[in-house]
């Protein structure tokens, strides 16, 4: 059977804060067998001028995104584009469709679409994969559903399905798990104290359960929540699931 083709597709904040995270997503897809593949020539999915509302600009960038990840030639090998980012997902499944609406772009965002996947649901949905080989972390974690997996790409089983296969790891589930961080990109920025009363709501949550990490599929949820906790010196972690997947081995 032959390995499935993967392009992933690195996220802002992973490519300049958490660079490891990047590895160890392509050490788990190299893990189950895939063949991946990186196009240094990527940026930007575009969300950040669309959430601030420059449509144009965001349309300029999500061009270029099409053009990064083209579409296989008929009758070739089916090719994924995978992210460890629901964020950057979500963009581009539900923005680039009435981005491209009219557009010479349209057809090509349309086939973009349905090979665009965050990484535990490509690996559960697609593959799969329930554990990932070798994988083992000690401790408990408590698992936070982030808006643009849970919202906008439906993402809910996968994640805890991969992590509850990981040995030494145990779940305790938090209250109010599908509560925003408070993040919300510029949100943060414009609202900062409310956004802040929202990543502390979130963390005591956390800490209630007693358990050692926090994880989840983005890490733009994941600074924000570590950055309340530095500036608090509070004891938890907080660990993206593409690390915690590649622990052990």
């Amino acid at each position: 059977m032959p390995s499935p083709q993967v392009d992933i597709f690195i996220p802002c904040f992973v490519d300049q804060l958490y660079p490891h995270t990047a590895l160890n997503m392509v050490r788990v897809l190299e893990k189950v067998g895939c063949q991946v593949h990186y196009n240094p020539a990527q940026t930007c999915c575009g969300q950040p001028a669309y959430n601030a509302g420059y449509k144009a600009e965001s349309r300029d960038i999500a061009r270029k995104f099409l053009d990064d990840f083209p579409t296989p030639a008929a009758g070739s090998e089916a090719r994924y584009v995978v992210s460890p980012s629901a964020s950057c997902v979500g963009m581009v499944r539900n923005a680039y469709p009435p981005l491209f609406a009219d557009t010479s772009d349209a057809a090509r965002c349309q086939a973009l679409r349905p090979r665009t996947y965050e990484l535990t649901e490509f690996l559960v949905d697609v593959l799969g994969v329930s554990t990932i080989p070798g994988a083992a972390l000690a401790g408990t974690y408590t698992y936070h559903d982030s808006c643009a997996a849970l919202r906008e790409c439906g993402i809910r089983e996968a994640p805890r399905r991969l992590l509850d296969g990981v040995a030494g790891l145990a779940r305790l589930e938090m209250a109010e798990t599908s509560t925003c961080c408070g993040f919300g990109g510029t949100f943060a920025v414009k609202f900062e104290a409310i956004s802040v009363a929202m990543a502390q709501q979130k963390v005591e949550h956390a800490l209630a359960t007693g358990a050692n990490y926090i994880v989840s599929t983005d890490v733009s949820c994941l600074m924000h929540l570590e950055a309340y906790i530095r500036r608090e010196k509070l004891a938890i972690k907080t660990m993206h699931i593409a690390d915690v997947l590649a622990s052990g081995w």
